[in-house]
C-alpha cells in the first residue's frame, strides 16, 4: 500500500514514494503527482529536463497492499518510456 490517506491527502505520500522509486533509476527524474477526483486516479507526472511523461494509478491500485510491487514496475516501466522519448 502506497498510502492509506485518500485523495489529495494521499499526494505528499506518493510523491515522496515515486520519487524514491525514480532515484534509484535515475537521479535527474522528478515525480509530482496530483489528484483528479473525476476519475479517482492518481495522475503521476515524470519529468526529466524538458521531457515530460503522464501517466495514472487508480485508487484501487494506491491503496492496495497487494499492488504496491505492480505500481513500482508501472513507475519503472513509465521512467524507462521516459528516456526514450524522443
Amino acid at each position: 500500500m502506497l498510502t492509506e490517506k485518500q485523495g489529495e491527502e494521499a499526494l505528499a505520500d506518493i510523491r515522496d514514494w515515486g520519487n524514491q522509486v525514480a532515484k534509484r533509476m535515475d537521479e535527474a527524474v522528478e515525480v509530482d503527482p496530483y489528484y483528479d477526483g473525476d476519475s479517482r486516479t492518481y495522475v503521476l507526472r515524470l519529468v526529466k529536463g524538458a521531457r515530460v511523461l503522464l501517466f495514472r494509478l487508480s485508487e484501487a491500485q494506491v491503496h492496495n497492499p497487494a499492488r504496491e510491487t505492480e505500481c513500482e514496475r508501472t513507475l519503472q516501466r513509465k521512467i524507462k518510456d521516459l528516456w526514450n522519448l524522443i
